[in-house]
C-alpha cells in the first residue's frame, strides 16, 4: 500500500523531534503534528523557563552572601514582569530553532491537532492523511484535583505566565515540582508554605535525601508541612482562604498545586484504534517502544517509563534507529542520572538505599555531611550531604546521592561511573579535585553503621 508518509508523529516536544529528525536523515518520509507550540514540556513549559526562574531566585542569597566576600551591595529589587517578559524571549527563541530543525531536516509540521482515524491514518486539523508508522509522542499534563474552589489555583504551566509575584504563595506536593517551585518562589521574595499530604517530600528519593533536603529548605524559611493537604479553596476579598483537611485555615495570594501528571491520551482515539493504555491513561509500550499495535509506537512521558527529557529523546533515537535505521535496540532505564533544582540541589543516580537493600541484601553505605567551604565566611548554617551506596558482594557502586551547590553538574560524570559497574575500590583511587564538593565521592573511607 503506498502511504503519504513513513512516519507521522503526533507531538513535538523533545523526543517527539528527535524521533522525526533521526527518521528523516534515515531515509524516511516523516510529518509531525503539534497542536501548541513546538518544544514540548520541557521547553516550552518546563525544564528551561523553570531552571530560568531558579537562576532568578539564587540572586537574593547571592546578594547577601556577596558582603561576607568584602561586597557592599546596595540593597536589591527585583521585576518580575522583566524576568517573566526575558524568559518568554529565550521560549520564543528556542521555539524558532525547533522549527529551523524541522525544516532543515525535512520533516513537514503541521500545526494542528491530530487524531487516530485507524492505525495507519490520521485526521490533522481538516486534513486526513496516511502512514507506514505511527509514533505517540504527546508528553503529560499536569493533574489537579477534585477540591472545592480548585479553579482558584493553578499549575505550573500558569505559574510561568503570572502577572505579579504574589507575597504569599501555597504550593501542594511533595514532588520535584513542588519542591523546585517553593524555591523559586521563596528566593523572589514570596512567604512560601509546602503542604504534602505525604511522610516526607520527594516520595521515592533515599530516604536521607528527602530528610536531608527537607531540614535545609526549612531553614531557608519555607513553612514545609508533611501531612496537610487543602480540603477547600475559596476566594476572598483580600486573596485566597485554604481550608485544610486538619480543618486548619491559611490565608495566602496564590495556590499553586504539583501534585502529578498524567499521559497526554485524552481524546487520540487511542483506544478505539486497539492501542492498550494502562488505567492512568499512559501507553503501554515493549522495551523497545512498540504499542499493542504493531505499526503504532510510543516515547516519553506519554509512556509513564521515566519521565525525564534525556530520556525522551534517547527513546525516540533508539525507535528511529530500530524501524529505520536496520539497529534494533532498546533503552536501558537503569542508572539514569537526575536532579532536582531546589536549592540546594539535588543529585541521584542508580538505588536508593532501601531498593540496593531489597535487591542485594548486604550493602555498604558511606555518607557525609559537611558545611560548604563558602559558607565558612557567610556564617550560613546550609549542610552539603553525599552518599554511596556500594553492593557489598562485589564492591560495584549502585547508588549515588548528592546534596548542595552544582550537585546536577557533578552527579552527570557519577552517572558515567555507575554506568560502566565501578567499583568504590575504583572510586577510592580517583583523586579528588580540591577543595570541592565532589570530591567527597572519592575520598570517603569509613563506611556508615546502623546504630
Amino acid at each position: 500500500m503506498e502511504y503519504d508518509y513513513d512516519l507521522f508523529v503526533i507531538g513535538a516536544g523533545s523526543g517527539g523531534v528527535r524521533a522525526s529528525r533521526i527518521s528523516s536523515s534515515l531515509g524516511a518520509k516523516v510529518a509531525i503534528a503539534e497542536e501548541f507550540r513546538v518544544g514540548g514540556t520541557c521547553v516550552i513549559r518546563g525544564c528551561v523557563p523553570k531552571k530560568l526562574l531558579v537562576y532568578a531566585s539564587h540572586f537574593s542569597e547571592d546578594f547577601e552572601d556577596a558582603e561576607a566576600y568584602g561586597w557592599t551591595v546596595p540593597k536589591a529589587t527585583h521585576s518580575w514582569q522583566t524576568l517573566i517578559t526575558n524568559k518568554d524571549t529565550e521560549i520564543d527563541r528556542l521555539n524558532g530553532i525547533y522549527h529551523t530543525i524541522l525544516s532543515n531536516n525535512n520533516v513537514e509540521l503541521y500545526e494542528a491537532r491530530a487524531t487516530l482515524i485507524d492505525n495507519h491514518t490520521v485526521q490533522v486539523g481538516d486534513k486526513t492523511v496516511t502512514a507506514k508508522y505511527i509514533l505517540i509522542a504527546t508528553g503529560g499534563t499536569p493533574v489537579m484535583p477534585d477540591v472545592p474552589g480548585i479553579e482558584h489555583a493553578i499549575s505550573s504551566n500558569e505559574a510561568f505566565h503570572l502577572e505579579e509575584l504574589p507575597k504569599r504563595v501555597i504550593v501542594v506536593g511533595g514532588g520535584y515540582i513542588a519542591v523546585e517551585f517553593a524555591g523559586i518562589f521563596h528566593g523572589l521574595g514570596s512567604e512560601v508554605i509546602q503542604l504534602y499530604r505525604g511522610e516526607q517530600i520527594l516520595r521515592g528519593f533515599d530516604a536521607d535525601v528527602q530528610n536531608v533536603l527537607a531540614e535545609e529548605i526549612r531553614k531557608k524559611g519555607i513553612d514545609v508541612r508533611t501531612h496537610s493537604n487543602p480540603a477547600s479553596i475559596e476566594k476572598t476579598n483580600s486573596g485566597l482562604k485554604v481550608t485544610l483537611e486538619d480543618g486548619s485555615v491559611l490565608e495566602t495570594d496564590a495556590i499553586m498545586y504539583a501534585t502529578g501528571r498524567k499521559a497526554n491520551t485524552d481524546g487520540l482515539n487511542l483506544e478505539q484504534v486497539g492501542v492498550e493504555l494502562k488505567p492512568n491513561g499512559a501507553v503501554v509500550v515493549t522495551p523497545d517502544s512498540q504499542t499493542t499495535i504493531e505499526n503504532i509506537y510510543a516515547v516519553g512521558d506519554v509512556t509513564d517509563r521515566v519521565a525525564l527529557t534525556p530520556v525522551a529523546i534517547h527513546e525516540g533515537m533508539a525507535f528511529a534507529e530500530t524501524v529505520f535505521g536496520n539497529r534494533p535496540r532498546a533503552i536501558d532505564h537503569s542508572n539514569i542520572p537526575s536532579a532536582v533544582f531546589s536549592q540546594p540541589q539535588v543529585g541521584t543516580v542508580g538505588l536508593t538505599e532501601a531498593e540496593a537493600r531489597e535487591k542485594f541484601g548486604e550493602v555498604d553505605i558511606y555518607k557525609s555531611q559537611f558545611r560548604p567551604m563558602k559558607h565558612t565566611l557567610t556564617g550560613r548554617p546550609e549542610q552539603a550531604f553525599v552518599k554511596l551506596i556500594v553492593d557489598a558482594k562485589s564492591d560495584v557502586v549502585v547508588g549515588a546521592h548528592i546534596i548542595g551547590s552544582d550537585a546536577a553538574e557533578i552527579i552527570q560524570a557519577v552517572g558515567i561511573a555507575l554506568k560502566c559497574g565501578a567499583t568504590k575500590a575504583q572510586f577510592d583511587s580517583t583523586v579528588g579535585v580540591h577543595p570541592s564538593l565532589a570530591e567527597e565521592i572519592v575520598t570517603m573511607r569509613e563506611k556508615f553503621v546502623v546504630a
